[in-house]
């Protein structure tokens, strides 16, 4: 646990908690109260560095429409009153927004951009199609420190539980197409046609689809993108995967690997490291999808998996 998580559950333990006890005792139990959401604080990333803006201590409080309705201004009140009494380096506004008093609905509604009903903890396939890989992370992250109703936990549990197969798959298929398009064919394009700009904006783009996958075929969900590589190389074990992409990234473009040479759609030029690194990630995630039964063919031209892994009625 990082410094700043074990800070909040410190002020929970010691302050929240006694707050609760005291001044709301009736409605102790109907209180869900954790660290999650929005800030690097809640997945424990929190560094110097980030502390620059919209840091500092403080808890959710996540309640029902009817307790909010019932008590929530008063739970607020008190909340802050608790905050105010403390010097905090940049306890900004936005960071009040993100912390405090809540509704449930509220919480996972902003953070999903979807009118999520989240006290029947249920979600249509179609809401699932619609959201966003880095969004689910930010609505599961953090720790949950009491919450006796379960409705707050209940719509975490469902998010936990990972896409639907249809929604997973299609995701899967979404993104092997991506990678295979942007490094697999048209990256080659543009260095032949010496458009380096063009080029350079495929290979993040296939770096990008290289580690959505990853995550994908390892039921995780990534963090916010800046996050990404970070959370991979703890996701990622034996550190081979991680260890390519970020050579990847590194590699210097070289157009003299180009010179002379002629846009083949099935030959790869090899002389280039970049599309040599490219064929190697794709072999992994070769192996990633055969170890999933995800398609019955073997190749690393990722594309030709596309509709194996694509649901089908």
């Amino acid at each position: 646990m990082t410094d700043v998580l074990e800070k909040n559950r410190w002020f929970y333990d010691h302050e929240v908690s006694g707050m609760i006890h005291r001044e709301f005792p009736e409605y102790e139990d109907r209180i869900a109260v954790g660290i999650a959401g929005e800030g690097s604080d809640c997945l424990g990333y929190d560094d110097e560095i980030s502390r620059d803006h919209d840091f500092g201590t403080g808890v959710c409080l996540w309640l029902t429409e009817e307790d909010m309705d019932r008590f929530g201004d008063r739970l607020s009140d008190a909340y802050n009153k608790l905050v105010d009494r403390k010097e905090r380096a940049f306890f900004t506004e936005r960071l009040r927004e993100r912390r405090g008093v809540m509704t449930i609905h509220d919480f996972y509604s902003d953070i999903l951009h979807a009118d999520c009903d989240a006290e029947h903890g249920v979600m249509s396939e179609d809401t699932w199609y619609h959201l966003d890989h880095s969004c689910l992370k930010t609505a599961t992250n953090g720790e949950v420190y009491r919450d006796d109703l379960g409705v707050f936990t209940a719509f975490r549990q469902l998010l936990l539980d990972y896409y639907p197969d249809r929604v997973w798959r299609t995701r899967i298929a979404e993104e092997l197409h991506t990678y295979s398009s942007a490094l697999q064919i048209n990256y080659a394009r543009c260095m032949t046609r010496r458009d380096i700009v063009a080029a350079e904006l495929c290979r993040a783009k296939g770096i990008a689809s290289a580690m959505e996958l990853f995550f994908l075929l390892n039921r995780t969900y990534p963090p916010y993108y800046k996050w990404t590589f970070r959370a991979m190389t703890e996701l990622d074990t034996e550190g081979v995967f991680s260890a390519r992409i970020r050579e990847l990234a590194e590699e210097k473009i070289r157009p003299e690997a180009w010179e002379g040479s002629r846009y083949h759609p099935n030959r790869q030029n090899y002389k280039d490291r970049i599309v040599s690194l490219s064929e190697e990630i794709a072999s992994e995630i070769d192996i990633l999808l055969a170890e999933k039964n995800l398609s019955r063919v073997r190749s690393r031209y990722l594309e030709v998996h596309v509709d194996d892994v694509l649901p089908h009625e």
